[in-house]
């Protein structure tokens, strides 16, 4: 094989607030052969997500933090362009934790194969990957929509949020999606079809819950937490259930994380609230995903990646995140 040059992003330091470049060390380096059990993928699209900022900090988590010296973690898809593992041959497209850089050499824990003539393959990052995997368990095990119910989403133009409320428009639920901007809260109402949208960021949260849940919430979808978390507590009915999926609102926060102030309307309305990881899931993600696919091969359920390209473009593309920035799932183009 000719010999290929490795463009790595490791991380440098654990950032207090926001990432930037010089969170982490970017190098060239060689890249090897497969040892036994190994392979080597040629990474394509990197999965950018929420949680990598969690993961740069230290502590208890569920999963362990990226060690400082270490390639930045991403999930991603990529082909297979050498193998001594069995499992998987030359020519096979994977999905796995491939890290953020040009190519990956090691065992593939985790690692299952994709079709690439099935669904581009960045719709194995969003709906068909582990952001549809995560709507679709945590609305539907942790926020048990019922028919008729109202569905509260933040983050709802989000790669999440997106696909966590066109499934419960499928349940039969009134869908509100809370996002930032007209044009992602006119997405929400004209594409994904929800019942009614709040703009955040030209509007009062508590009012426009007003006007499009008059009759109170069922089921809360929090990808953010902060004020509109608190904002949503304060009109839950009884028996409502809090889902918190992400808090984004909160990761890069300087100071002790900001908790909710009207918990007590969990008491007052016996509603509970749960916290959602995806990989207690992994079981059932086969079943999931067929289910997912149907969905999509119908038109039933609409997928919005946001593309950006060149893996130098890290740091700053991660940044896009926690501004608002994106529309959709964000994926990086390596």
């Amino acid at each position: 094989m000719t010999a290929l040059t490795n463009r790595q992003f490791l991380l440098a330091k654990r950032p207090v607030g926001p990432a930037t470049r010089d969170t982490f060390t970017y190098q060239q380096v060689a890249v090897g052969e497969p040892a036994a059990g190994q392979i080597l993928v040629k990474n394509e699209y990197l999965s950018l997500d929420p949680a990598m900022r969690g993961w740069m900090n230290e502590g208890k988590s569920y999963i362990p933090p990226v060690a400082i010296g270490e390639v930045m973690r991403a999930l991603g898809v990529g082909q297979v362009i050498a193998s001594s593992n069995p499992g998987f041959a030359v020519g096979d497209y994977v999905n796995g934790a491939l890290g953020v850089q040009d190519y990956f050499l090691g065992e593939p824990r985790g690692f299952y194969k994709v079709d690439p003539k099935l669904a581009p393959l960045p719709r194995y990052l969003s709906a068909l990957g582990m952001t549809g995997m995560t709507a679709y368990f945590a609305l539907l095990d942790v926020g048990a929509p019922k028919a008729g119910d109202t569905v509260v989403l933040s983050g709802a133009a989000g790669a999440v949020g997106s696909i966590a409320g066109q499934i419960a428009k499928l349940k039969g639920c009134r869908v509100v999606g809370i996002a930032g901007g007209q044009d992602k809260c006119k997405f929400l109402i004209d594409e994904l079809g929800f019942d009614g949208a709040i703009d955040y960021k030209s509007e009062d949260v508590q009012a426009g819950l007003k006007r499009e849940c008059p009759k109170g919430v069922d089921v809360y979808f929090d990808n953010v937490g902060g004020d509109i978390l608190d904002a949503v507590l304060s009109r839950l009915n009884f028996k409502a259930r809090v889902v918190i999926c992400g808090a984004i609102s909160q990761y890069n926060n300087k100071e002790a994380v900001k908790g909710p102030a009207n918990y007590l309307s969990l008491l007052v309305n016996r509603a509970r609230m749960e916290g959602f990881v995806v990989m207690d899931y992994a079981a059932q993600f086969a079943e999931a995903g067929r289910e997912m696919a149907g969905w999509m091969a119908t038109g039933q359920l609409k997928s919005k990646e946001d593309i950006v390209e060149g893996l130098e473009t890290f740091p700053e593309t991660l940044g896009k995140l926690f501004s608002g920035e994106n529309f959709g799932k964000l994926v990086l183009k390596v």
